[in-house]
């Protein structure tokens, strides 16, 4: 059953106009075209007649298993946060919350990823320990981050929280500043002891710290905030200093590693190899700015005992609709779920219609997946991307076989409760039909040209 959508939603999402073939009652779809007239539309009515010789036949094998999937979702920026909490009014900020986080009312978001200090989409970048002698404090994130991840708690208990630095306390690095420089090896236990902390104290604040990576996009040292860190000085953080503290300490965040590009797949697997931090890997995590989505595969086959996540991809402002619905399906959703990926998350959950908050020199032109203004919220290609995954797609979820071609890449799971879940895209220009072949039984499917599905059947 189509979950609620805003009212902004509903007035948008009208079906089109008629019916071309009979599926099984149990068969539902849910549609986005690049021109918008269907956005998350169930069911909708094209004008078309049915080829079944020209029909691409997807055949779906459950007997055949790969990774579980273990849910979708955004980063929780300081400057969403500031923004849901500041911008909104509090019935705005509510009914927003159920839409995004409910499972019953709303897409049903399950991850979100949030920064550890200031991310560059935060107004000004910041830590907990500004100067050495001062006493550790989450003081920054009180007035909105924090309250509003204990709002989210309330709505979805199951939600899980993956922390990123972007950068430690400039006075533990050897540049002194936020942008750049390298942790200092004679902080390294300092450092290590920070983030204990700030697990622990986020745990008295009814927050659990589901994993952690050591550090955002270790590889970029541009960013403000931002650290440049290598695979042999990770390394070493984790098996010396980061994976003893947490086990010393009790805490059982998992730590996963790397959290940037696939064109260095070698940064993973070189940790992995270190047979004294790999005990303390939970698994790697990589973004797309660089490189092919199949160096997850990469990852996974060289350590298939390790878990694959996607943690991060961004929508431009200068981006168009259409042309990012269909890359960010084909490649973050549809290509990490593919390559074992076991989490899909997109990047800034919010923003508003300038692009802010974000720090000097931070991206300015990132997009939310919600935009923030005088009357509301407004939807966004990214909101589309995880919400034709996460309302349909729940945790423990297992990927099955399904067969696939260039122009129409798909991923078909078997959901907990017995029922398949396939997300479909058209890249084709002209209308496509689909032949979805299970167990003997075919159900029929058309899609216009540049258009994503998500199909569910028994």
């Amino acid at each position: 059953m189509m979950k609620k959508l805003s009212v902004l939603f509903l007035l948008v999402v009208l079906p089109i106009i008629k019916v071309y073939c009979q599926n099984a009652p149990e068969f539902d779809y849910y549609v986005t075209t690049p021109d918008r007239k269907s956005l998350l539309t169930h069911n909708p009515e094209i004008e078309h007649d049915f080829d079944e010789q020209k029909a691409f036949t997807i055949n779906v094998d459950e007997k055949i298993k790969y990774q579980t999937v273990e849910g979708f979702g955004y980063t929780l920026t300081g400057g969403s946060a500031y923004l849901i909490r500041q911008k909104l009014t509090e019935s705005q900020r509510k009914s927003l919350l159920k839409e995004l986080f409910s499972e019953k009312e709303g897409i049903g978001l399950q991850w979100l990823r949030i920064s550890v200090g200031a991310s560059d989409l935060s107004a000004f970048p910041f830590t907990y320990q500004e100067k050495q002698k001062d006493i550790f404090n989450l003081s920054h994130d009180k007035t909105d981050l924090i309250p509003l991840l204990q709002e989210i708690v309330k709505i979805n208990p199951k939600i899980k929280l993956l922390a990123t630095p972007w950068s430690p306390p400039v006075w533990m690095k050897d540049n002194g500043s936020y942008i750049g420089g390298s942790l200092l090896k004679s902080h390294y236990g300092t450092y290590a002891a920070y983030l204990v902390k700030y697990v622990r104290a986020m745990k008295t604040l009814g927050l659990t710290i589901h994993a952690l990576t050591p550090q955002n996009e270790p590889e970029n040292p541009h960013n403000n905030p931002s650290l440049l860190m290598t695979a042999a000085e990770q390394s070493d953080f984790i098996a010396n200093y980061l994976g003893p503290a947490f086990r010393k300490a009790g805490i059982k965040t998992k730590i996963i590693l790397f959290d940037h590009n696939c064109d260095h797949p070698e940064y993973p697997i070189e940790i992995l190899k270190n047979k004294k931090a790999n005990p303390y890997i939970e698994g790697s995590a990589f973004h797309l700015y660089a490189g092919e989505i199949s160096a997850l595969s990469k990852v996974h086959n060289a350590f298939p005992d390790k878990n694959i996540y996607f943690t991060e991809q961004w929508t431009s402002s200068e981006g168009q609709f259409g042309g990012d619905l269909q890359w960010h399906i084909r490649n973050v959703i549809i290509g990490s779920l593919r390559n074992w990926s076991k989490v899909a998350m997109e990047w800034n959950l919010a923003n508003d219609k300038e692009m802010r908050p974000h720090t000097e020199g931070g991206c300015d032109k990132c997009l939310g997946a919600i935009t923030i203004d005088e009357n509301g919220h407004n939807p966004n290609v990214a909101y589309f991307v995880i919400a034709h995954a996460s309302q349909w797609i729940p945790p423990g979820s297992v990927r099955i076989k399904s067969n696939e071609s260039a122009d129409f890449p798909n991923v078909v799971v078997l959901r907990p409760d017995g029922r398949k879940a396939m997300i479909l895209m058209n890249s084709k220009n002209e209308t496509q039909d689909f032949i979805i072949s299970d167990k003997n039984r075919n159900n029929k499917l058309s899609l216009e040209a540049g258009a994503v599905a998500t199909v569910v059947w028994k």
